[in-house]
């Protein structure tokens, strides 16, 4: 199933959590190699955990995490800011309509529905957050998992060539991207809008806690 869940509210599901922070180290350092940060638990943090952003996970029936990503506003700290402004010319993206997606991660053996279904899940935020755009970095192996998710952004710049490109994309949610994401998902809309009100209850204006 899906949860969406803020940071500080992590401490919720101390299982999850663990899990999440675990397979991102697992597919961040260990798979991909990147120069992240992993701590004595093994966890993958950084400092934008630290600002409460908004979390998707889908979780298995078995309480673990299978897959997540994060969201954060561009209104403030953004890792597209801070690290990736050279990929568009130094421009910088601060839009309350914008917000940043990053760290997708799928556990090790996770069911190929679960990235489509992470999909949907930040579809749905942005739906419910009022936001037009989710801004993204992404490498080359990415554009063929959007492809068959039904998913694909509009590129607006990047570096590099063939596998070795890295570039900044936007996404948006139409209605005709929901039923086709949530069809690749195996989640039936109606169900989606339940996993929403049980993370949030009748009152969605709990998503506005993001930092």
């Amino acid at each position: 199933m899906l949860r969406y869940v803020h940071a500080h509210d992590l401490g919720r599901f101390p299982r999850l959590a663990d899990t999440m922070f675990r397979d991102r180290a697992d597919q961040f350092a260990t798979r991909l190699g990147w120069e992240v940060s992993v701590d004595a638990r093994g966890h993958e943090r950084d400092a934008y955990d630290d600002l409460n952003p908004l979390y998707v996970i889908w979780e298995g029936e078995d309480g673990q995490h299978q897959g997540s990503l994060r969201l954060l506003p561009t209104t403030g700290p953004t890792m597209i800011d801070d690290h990736f402004q050279h990929l568009l010319g130094g421009r910088r993206i601060n839009d309350p309509r914008i917000w940043e997606c990053t760290r997708f991660c799928l556990s090790r053996g996770a069911a190929s529905r679960v990235a489509a279904a992470l999909m949907l899940g930040g579809g749905e935020m942005m739906t419910r957050l009022g936001v037009e755009h989710f801004a993204g970095v992404f490498d080359a192996r990415m554009i063929r998992i959007y492809r068959a998710i039904g998913a694909s952004p509009q590129v607006l710049d990047g570096k590099g060539e063939g596998r070795e490109r890295i570039s900044v994309g936007l996404w948006t949610f139409s209605a005709a991207a929901r039923a086709r994401v949530a069809e690749r998902a195996g989640v039936p809309p109606a169900l989606s809008d339940l996993w929403v009100r049980q993370s949030f209850g009748a009152n969605e204006t709990a998503l506005a806690r993001s930092a």
